[in-house]
């Protein structure tokens, strides 16, 4: 299977995400609701497909709607 999509670093994602680098490191740390990809023993990157998909499972049409 042939990589065809750019890893993101965790600033890069944070940017796309509009949210700390220190949310997302929270996020790794708490259970990973926006999956990550570990490259090597400490380096960790994101695919523009998973943030994506995490953004579009987040769409509620109110306030009260639960996930």
């Amino acid at each position: 299977m042939a990589i065809t999509e750019k890893l993101l670093t965790t600033k890069e994602a944070a940017d796309v995400l509009g949210v700390s680098k220190a949310f997302l490191e929270r996020d790794r740390w708490a259970g990973a609701r926006i999956p990550f990809i570990k490259v090597g023993s400490r380096s960790v990157r994101y695919r523009l497909s998973d943030l994506t998909d995490f953004i579009e499972k987040q769409i509620r049409t109110s306030t009260s709607q639960v996930a």
